[in-house]
């Protein structure tokens, strides 16, 4: 087991000295045994073969058993050849001496690091085995090097400690993805991170792995100590994770060679501390009460303005004068929302263009089933998601009528919040919140902005959308299958939090209603409830297929929809199913994440997921179950049986190939017959 040390870095020559983990074992072997002997050859082996990598890098091994010694020295990547070669020799006889006649021993020197021992550990089984020693020797951190906080750093403030905190974090994260992804099979890179604050200074930082580990071996090492970094530096200037599978440092001080290969620019969020409380005197009160009174009727005066104007968003030509109000309030009543609160509106059109540009494709958010989504401000300043139904989609009045009502009716936080919409001809426009992180397939499918979803956001994520579906089939007062849960249909608010949005196939159904057939299946692929894919029928266990779907798509970055060849298997549940069968189920979480510090929770999430996706719909929890399962820890959840589509595979003699295909709400279909 390989143990990490966590250094803060000072300016005492304490800093400077090498640092050792010595193994329990003592070796009963003198200098003139054949076990030192060996010692003394790897020691040579590794110096030559370090100095000559291009990477500065070099493992072996020398005797036979029981006397068998394997090595691993790596230098920093920003020193050169010679400077290597004399570190590496330094460690050599430095490991001896600071661990005498130990069977393991491991040194970290400012420049290379290097380990011996009689066990072969230079191959593990996997990446689990590189960071158990991460997780599992926090006991052994050496933390007695103190030096000075930055500035603006006060425990007492959480506000303060949290920007300081996400600074030193961001900028270990950014140089760590690019140590493990960008930069080939060198896996080092040093970053600057200016974060214009004034007084804060620049910082500096490193990232290295061990040149022969995976990328996501190496990214999977890096976050787990990049964690343990920002847990534990508690805003000091600098800081240091040695282990010996991957490193990071940062500080105040320029300490690596060369230019850095990342730089970034934050902002320091400034800390706003109240001012002391003044007691004023009686003459002062009786001075500040004449003064205060007419002041505060203004004030009230202006919010009383405000709210009215503020109701009205964009203030048209059609809110000039009563009669053309009285209009929209009738309005409202054609459209069965009369009760509603007057934060739901009638919009002319003319104000959706002034609000939009125009529907200028410079505030094009994207592209939807039914047809494209702007982003929009009101005069006031209230920005807003407008969805405009194309002509050619295949929602019509009836359905666009269906989604208003639906959604005007529904409120919960995991609900994205209908503030109004247009209908005018051939126009009709729904007016969203708008939600500046948009949706969560734009995470969660793409390489970069992945990584940047850590489990707990994740899982997060999950937990939001079934307290958003649980809500819709048990807690509201009109009882709603979604019928079209997916990634796209998942907005993220400024907090990562999801809401469910999309109603256009949302159907309501009555408590007595187990099952609802259709013939008219719409719906997207890879989502879509087998039952209802092949029969028309539908019911609340749909959408818990589809969120069981979804949950594998979070856990493993993977899409499920479309033709993927996972393993043996095209289709991302049957690959699920195999891996937790052969209890390889860790081969399904998403290469990004840290999961040795949350191993239980995506096991739990992923069990789950399986159990939602199941074949027949009777054997699929109800989201009040899911819920519960979630949540306990304690609580034992049942073996999942085989899920849908399980029997979809790829052999050696069979290709997919596609012989029958409709399009339906922006999706493919398709039928499949061997080759």
């Amino acid at each position: 087991m390989i143990a990490i040390v966590l250094l803060t870095l000072g300016f005492t020559p304490a800093a400077a000295q090498p640092w050792q983990i010595c193994g329990a074992t003592a070796m009963n072997y003198t200098t003139s045994g054949r076990h030192h002997a060996n010692l003394e050859l790897l020691s040579t082996m590794l110096t030559e073969k370090a100095t000559a990598s291009p990477y500065h890098f070099g493992t072996g091994s020398v005797g036979a058993a029981p006397d068998t010694v394997y090595g691993l020295a790596l230098c920093r990547g920003d020193v050169n050849a010679t400077a290597c070669r004399a570190c590496i020799a330094a460690a050599c006889l430095g490991a001896q001496q600071l661990c005498p006649y130990r069977d393991d021993a491991t040194v970290f020197y400012p420049t290379c690091r290097l380990r011996f021992s009689g066990k072969n550990f230079l191959h593990p089984d996997d990446y689990s085995q590189i960071v158990d020693g991460v997780v599992n020797t926090m006991n052994t951190m050496d933390t007695t090097n103190a030096e000075p906080e930055l500035p603006g750093w006060d425990p007492g403030n959480a506000e303060s400690a949290a920007a300081i905190t996400e600074i030193i974090r961001e900028l270990l994260q950014v140089t760590a993805r690019q140590a493990a992804y960008n930069s080939g099979a060198r896996m080092f890179a040093t970053g600057r991170m200016d974060a214009g604050g004034g007084s804060f200074p620049v910082l500096y930082s490193m990232a290295q792995c061990v040149p022969d580990l995976t990328h996501r071996d190496c990214s999977s090492c890096l976050q787990v100590i990049s964690f343990m970094a920002t847990d534990n530096f508690a805003g000091r200037q600098g800081g240091r994770l040695l282990a010996l599978w991957c490193n990071l440092r940062y500080d105040t001080v320029h300490f690596y060679s060369g230019d850095p290969m990342v730089t970034i620019v934050s902002p320091v969020k400034e800390v706003v501390r109240p001012a002391p409380l003044v007691v004023p005197s009686r003459k002062h009160k009786r001075g500040m009460i004449k003064v205060v009174v007419p002041l505060l009727a203004s004030i009230i005066g202006l919010i009383i303005s405000f709210i009215l104007i503020r109701r009205r968003c964009i203030k048209g030509k059609g809110y000039q004068d009563k009669a053309q109000v009285n209009m929209k309030e009738d309005e409202t009543i054609v459209w069965g929302l009369e009760g509603r609160s007057s934060e739901f509106m009638i919009y002319d059109f003319s104000q959706v263009l002034e609000a939009t540009a125009n529907f200028s494709e410079e505030n094009k958010l994207g592209q939807g089933g039914f047809g494209p989504v702007y982003k929009g401000r009101c005069r006031d300043g209230l920005e807003i998601a407008v969805k405009r139904l194309a002509s050619h989609s295949g929602q019509g009045f009836t359905q666009f009528k269906n989604e208003v009502q639906l959604i005007a009716k529904l409120q919960h936080t995991n609900l994205v919040r209908l503030l109004g919409c247009c209908s005018q001809e051939e126009e009709k426009i729904l007016i969203y919140e708008c939600l500046p992180n948009k949706s969560l397939d734009l995470f969660i499918f793409d390489e970069t902005k992945r990584a940047l979803l850590y489990w707990n956001t994740r899982l997060a994520i999950i937990e939001g959308i079934a307290q958003g579906l649980l809500y819709l089939h048990k807690h509201s007062r009109l009882r709603v299958i979604h019928r079209d849960l997916k990634a796209s249909n998942i907005l993220l608010d400024h907090e990562m939090n999801p809401k469910i949005s999309d109603f256009g196939l949302a159907r309501i159904f009555s408590t007595n209603n187990a099952e609802v057939n259709t013939e008219r299946i719409m719906g997207t692929y890879g989502y879509m409830a087998p039952e209802y894919a092949s029969e028309g029928l539908f019911s609340i266990k749909s959408d818990v297929f589809s969120f069981g779907v979804l949950t594998l798509e979070i856990v493993s970055g993977k899409r499920s929809s479309g033709f993927h060849q996972y393993g043996d298997f095209i289709n991302l549940l049957g690959h699920a199913w195999q891996l937790w069968k052969d209890k390889r189920w860790l081969q399904i979480v998403d290469a990004s994440l840290v999961i040795e510090c949350h191993t239980l929770e995506i096991m739990r999430c992923i069990n789950v997921a399986l159990l939602c996706v199941q074949e027949n719909a009777a054997d699929r929890p109800t989201m009040s179950d899911v819920v519960v399962m979630l949540s306990s820890e304690s609580m034992t959840l049942p073996e999942p049986k085989h899920p849908a589509y399980f029997h979809v595979r790829v052999t050696a003699e069979e290709t997919p190939i596609v012989t029958e295909t409709s399009i339906v709400n922006d999706t493919t279909i398709s039928t499949f017959r061997g080759r």
